[in-house]
């Protein structure tokens, strides 16, 4: 599709930079919402083309389209905008590491057992003694209108 280079080269960017890009199937849209001063129609296109030479995945649901760029996009990408090979997009860079995870003031305990601060025993009480047939009480006659009748009553 014929398009404004300008408009193409800022696609191609924000492609790269993010390393994925979303577009509504909305051809008449003004603008694109994360691409200023491009056209909607623009993005979907140009991205649409990148898919047919293999250098982009695409995946479309709920009326979006969803574009993620492979390594062979990558390389492309980066030749034709002149980067770089240590720029890279930000999905595919990994992570910083951090060697130790920190929960604030709460001490480090084992894999299994109780909290060291457990108060199981309060809210739990031991119900070994009252367990075992004819412990439970006798409760009001059968249904309603069955069955023999309760003599105490």
């Amino acid at each position: 599709m014929l398009m404004p280079q300008s408009d193409r080269k800022k696609i191609y960017e924000h492609l790269f930079a993010e390393g994925v890009a979303i577009a509504k199937k909305d051809f008449n849209l003004k603008s694109h919402p994360e691409i200023e001063g491009v056209k909607n129609l623009y993005v979907i296109k140009a991205i649409q083309s990148l898919v047919s030479k293999g250098l982009v995945k695409e995946q479309f649901a709920w009326r979006h389209y969803y574009f993620y760029l492979n390594d062979e996009g990558t390389a492309y990408l980066r030749e034709y905008l002149g980067l770089d090979e240590e720029v890279i997009p930000s999905t595919h860079r990994a992570p910083p590491k951090t060697d130790i995870r920190s929960f604030g003031d709460k001490p480090v305990r084992s894999a299994g057992g109780p909290k060291p601060e457990s108060d199981h025993s309060t809210y739990r009480p031991d119900k070994a003694g009252e367990a075992g047939p004819g412990a439970a009480p006798i409760r009001g006659p059968g249904g309603f209108g069955r069955g023999l009748r309760n003599p105490e009553q």
